[in-house]
Parts: C-alpha cells; sequence; structure tokens
C-alpha cells in the first residue's frame, strides 16, 4: 500500500487575517483525503509561535468550525539546512513533529502571504504550496504589485503612495488628492489583505480618520482614485501552464467590499458565479489573469480581483491575492468549483503543484 503523504497545515499567523486562517485551515483539513494524505497541524499564535496540535482531536472537531488554536499544545521550531526533520519540537518529552513531505500554509497577510514563511521554508528545504518569496513579497505590496502590472501593459488604477516617516499632514495629502484625482479615494495600508484597515474618503474631512485606520497596519499607505465599478474575480491554478477559472462578481450590500461585509456580515455581499459577462468580457479578464500571474512571478494559485468602470466597461486590475480565503464558501474554491474541479480536488492539485514545483528547483545546481 502506497504511504500516504504527510501534510503540514500551517494556521494562524501574526497578522491580522489571523481569524480568516484559521477558517481557511479547516476546510482543507476536511478536504484532505485520509487514504492519501496524513495532515499535521501547526498552529501559529498571534506572538509568532508555532505549536503542534494533537490532529486526531481536531478531527473530531465540528466540520467547518473555525480550527482552534491550542497555545498550550508544544512549540515547535524550524531548523534550516534540509532535513527529514527540518520541524522539530523544543520539548523533550512532546511528540515530534517527523517529516514532511508539503507543506500548506493558509496564512494569510502578513507573514504567511508575504514570502517571509515562502524564505522559512525554503531554508528549510520543505516543499510547499503556492507561490514562492519573490512572488509572494511582490503580490502582497500593493504598491509594488501595481508598478509591475503596470509595466507588463496591464491596466490599474491610478495611486500614489504616502508613508509614514514623511509626517505629511492630512490637509497637504488631501490636496495632492485634490490635483490628481478628486474624491472620492480609497486608502488602503500597502501590505494587508481582506480589506483590514480600508477605508473610502468621500471628502477631505474624512481622510485624516482614513489614513489612520490604514497606518495602524503599514508604514506603506495606498491612496486610489475612487470609481463606481463592478467587483469581479477569476482564479488562476498552475505552475509554468497556468489556467484561469470562470469570473465570478462580488455584490456588495455595504458601500464597498470591506472586512465587515466579507466577514462580519453574513448578508453583506453576494456571489454572482459566472458573472453576467459577455463571452469577449470574460476572455479578456481570464487573459489578463493569467499574464498577471506570471508577471508577478506567481505559482500554483492566485486569485486576481478587477474592478470594472460601470460608465465605460473599462477594466482595471485591483490587486493579485496569492493565498486567497480558502473557506468551502470563499471565492476561490467557488471559482473552480464552477469550473469544474471540486475543492477537494483542488486541494489535492495545489498539494502537487508544490511539489511539482520543488522538485523542479531541486534540480537545479547550487554548486559552482
Amino acid at each position: 500500500m502506497e504511504r500516504k503523504l504527510r501534510v503540514g497545515v500551517i494556521f494562524g499567523g501574526r497578522s491580522g487575517e489571523h481569524e480568516i486562517s484559521l477558517r481557511s485551515a479547516r476546510s482543507i483539513v476536511d478536504a484532505l483525503d485520509r487514504d492519501r494524505y496524513e495532515p499535521v497541524l501547526l498552529g501559529i499564535d498571534p506572538d509568532g509561535r508555532w505549536h503542534l496540535h494533537d490532529a486526531a482531536r481536531a478531527l473530531l472537531e465540528t466540520p467547518g468550525a473555525p480550527l482552534q488554536l491550542d497555545r498550550t499544545a508544544p512549540s515547535v521550531a524550524v531548523s534550516p539546512g534540509g532535513s527529514s526533520t527540518s520541524m522539530v519540537t523544543t520539548q523533550p518529552s512532546a511528540p515530534a513533529v517527523g517529516s514532511l513531505d508539503v507543506v500548506f500554509p493558509v496564512l494569510h497577510g502578513t507573514y504567511g502571504e508575504d514570502g517571509t514563511i515562502q524564505g522559512l521554508l525554503e531554508m528549510a528545504d520543505v516543499p510547499y504550496v503556492g507561490s514562492g518569496v519573490l512572488g509572494s513579497a511582490a503580490g502582497m505590496d500593493k504598491d509594488v504589485a501595481k508598478r509591475l502590472l503596470r509595466s507588463a501593459g496591464l491596466p490599474v488604477v491610478d495611486w500614489f503612495v504616502v508613508r509614514s516617516h514623511q509626517n505629511r499632514s492630512p490637509d497637504d495629502v488631501a490636496r495632492e488628492v485634490e490635483s490628481r484625482f478628486g474624491w472620492p479615494v480609497f486608502v488602503k495600508p500597502a501590505n494587508m489583505g481582506s480589506s483590514v484597515g480600508v477605508s473610502k474618503a468621500r471628502k477631505a474631512e474624512e481622510l485624516a480618520g482614513a489614513l489612520a485606520a490604514a497606518f495602524r497596519y503599514d508604514t506603506k499607505v495606498l491612496i486610489e482614485r475612487g470609481h463606481a465599478v463592478r467587483e469581479l474575480e477569476c482564479g488562476v491554478l498552475g505552475n509554468d501552464d497556468p489556467r484561469a477559472s470562470v469570473v465570478g462578481e462580488i455584490v456588495p450590500t455595504h458601500e464597498f467590499y470591506s472586512y465587515e461585509a466579507k466577514y462580519l456580515d453574513e448578508n453583506g455581499a453576494h456571489l454572482r458565479i459566472p458573472a453576467a459577462l459577455t463571452p469577449g468580457q470574460s476572455e479578456e479578464i481570464r487573459r489578463m489573469s493569467v499574464e498577471a500571474f506570471a508577471a508577478l512571478e506567481l505559482s500554483g494559485l492566485a486569485r486576481v480581483d478587477f474592478f470594472m468602470d460601470k460608465t465605460d466597461g473599462a477594466l482595471f486590475i485591483n490587486e493579485v491575492n496569492t493565498l486567497p480565503g480558502f473557506t468551502s464558501i470563499s471565492m476561490y474554491p467557488k471559482l473552480w468549483e464552477a469550473s469544474g474541479l471540486p475543492y477537494a480536488e483542488l486541494v489535492d492539485r495545489l498539494v502537487h503543484l508544490g511539489l511539482e514545483r520543488a522538485a523542479t528547483r531541486r534540480g537545479l545546481s547550487t554548486k559552482v
């Protein structure tokens, strides 16, 4: 009988998106075929400490309920250099982590989606799902991603950057808004997802609060021109030959697709899959999604988010998510389900894409 692959599911994390990770991780663990995979649960608490969780106990919990992070579970350390014991428990009496065949880093936002954990896993020579260090870091930073996408000839919403060390007054920033765009504008932390810290400023008087909210999460903040738009999303899957899913649409019941609309209000938005588009519009979005995937040097998976101007139908790439939400009702898996790839098969495909990427990189020489 073929040996089961040991899949390390890393969840939690030191990020404003910690709670979302617990939900995504539960869905992935529930979807792993127990005849083929042995899940190993590695939880990162909000302080950044790693813990080895009791997988058997976790699997007895209610399916679909967020994984519970146990701070009393044995702590884990990562050993760089590459070996079958790259991850070890730090207490002598604790059970061993054992070798891992591949890791699924179900971590959204900072210290998970930004290249940091990807670099750690590279140093430990552990295969993992998703993009590498460069693609993860580039995709996470909205300013850098926009510059790369624009250089690739892809349309993005106009923006400028404000940095905390500049100590610019809200009045000064407001004057630049008025000279560049006019109102409204969206104010966003450069390195954060799930609309955390994002505000809409409709006039100069609202800018100070929006800047303060964004600077809570990052030292670099984007000011984006406001458009009246439809919000469209497309999934990309693959390594060297990626393909795009059908296109879906988010229809928020709030003024925009905020954190509250995404996660706190069960009626905060409606998903339309497929989106009501012409065949030409859908194909253009799918084409641009694959081009964006290549421009940012991504692999494994990504969700590409678009704006379509309600006035003239112009398309803009809003952002690219390298580790999108992965609950059973999240947009990325639902897009692929509508494209003929059910959730469990999608998870299986991602695991093998991670192993495929690692095998390719291991075939490269590290000696002159």
